[in-house]
């Protein structure tokens, strides 16, 4: 006989179900909701397609007034350069003029209608790429201070310190130079240099004034010290900190990190920089004018007088009688600009080529 197996089972609790919750009949309806200003402000305007339309024009308008002020300035620089363009063509940058009277190279005599730019190339040059050298140095060290040793409390005031030098005008930047480098080149600097360095011929005792090249390079050194730094400092903290912690992880040391992690990535954006320090030292004209001594000549020695192409601007374009004088320093002004917009553009383009996948959080 098969064995009988007991039925289990298992009460559950019977519940009712719950009852929709009807609004009562003849309840008072929910009062209006309140929106907010913005919302008050949108709903009350109306149809926008017509000011989105004008704010678009303006926008466009703005931007592109960029473009024609610039077209603007080399059209009236090419239109007034003409004289001077037919009258020497490109050797005006180049020519050499003997005077028939002393047997002297002459370059610059608006008497006997002589007009070369090439001392004034030449001074050019000279002043802003011993600048460069000066300065660079020192800008990427304090680059590298503040983005990678320097201590939080003192990297903002020394940050600004630094910044600060780029917004005092030229004209102060010359005052200090007259009254206080240029003496101290005159008494102390120069006849050491004279003295120490005078038989490579760079350092020549034919200036007692302190005066000439080198006054200017020092003070240009100092004007575009800020801009070369804070564009280091900008690429160097766009590398990303896995490159620093990578070169550590195997067992770098700090300069081994900075050089090998930091430096040999940003190094591209470092030199745009030094390139846009470069368009600053070349279109640079009060400070310069006030310590370079304004001779249109050309000397071997730094501590010689020289001329810039921004200075002999300032110092004659006042003083031009005749149409070809003030169209060769015209011409001057045009080969500036060009070779300034030239410059800034290469500059830029290679601190963008660092900087552009970096998050705006870290520039």
């Amino acid at each position: 006989m098969d064995a009988i197996v007991p039925e289990i089972r298992i009460s559950q609790p019977h519940t009712e179900p719950e009852a929709a919750s009807i609004p009562p009949q003849g309840s008072a309806p929910a009062p209006p909701q309140e929106h907010s200003a913005i919302r008050r402000f949108l709903l009350a305007r109306g149809n926008s397609a017509i000011a989105d339309r004008v704010f678009q024009v303006l926008m466009v308008l703005c931007a592109l007034s960029i473009f024609g002020i610039v077209v603007l300035i080399a059209w009236q620089l090419i239109e007034r350069s003409q004289l001077s363009w037919h009258a020497f063509g490109f050797q005006f940058f180049w020519k050499t003029y003997i005077d028939p009277t002393t047997g002297l190279p002459s370059y610059w005599d608006p008497v006997n209608n002589y007009f070369s730019a090439l001392p004034f190339v030449y001074g050019t040059l000279v002043s802003s790429l011993l600048s460069l050298v000066l300065a660079v140095p020192l800008a990427i060290g304090v680059a590298i201070f503040l983005t990678e040793m320097c201590p939080g409390l003192l990297r903002a005031p020394l940050a600004f310190l630094t910044e600060l030098l780029a917004a005092i005008p030229s004209i102060i930047y010359g005052l200090w130079a007259v009254f206080v480098l240029v003496p101290l080149l005159r008494v102390y600097v120069n006849p050491f240099l004279i003295k120490s360095l005078g038989w490579t011929g760079f350092f020549s005792d034919d200036n007692p004034t302190g005066l000439g090249f080198f006054a200017s390079a020092i003070i240009l050194a100092i004007m575009i010290l800020p801009i070369i730094s804070s564009l280091t400092r900008e690429v160097m903290t766009a590398v990303p900190h896995s490159q620093r912690e990578a070169v550590l992880a195997l067992g770098a040391t700090r300069w081994e990190m900075i050089r090998m992690g930091v430096l040999r990535n940003a190094r591209v954006g470092i030199v745009g920089g030094i390139i846009l320090g470069l368009g600053r030292a070349l279109g640079e004209t009060m400070a310069v004018t006030m310590v370079i001594g304004n001779t249109p000549e050309i000397h071997r020695s730094l501590l010689a007088n020289g001329s810039s192409m921004a200075s002999v601007i300032a110092n004659e374009f006042t003083e031009a009688v005749t149409d070809m004088h003030l169209s060769a320093l015209i011409e001057i002004g045009l080969a500036l600009f060009i070779v300034t917009i030239i410059v800034n553009a290469i500059a830029r383009l290679l601190v963008w080529a660092v900087t552009r996948g970096a998050p705006a959080t870290q520039r």
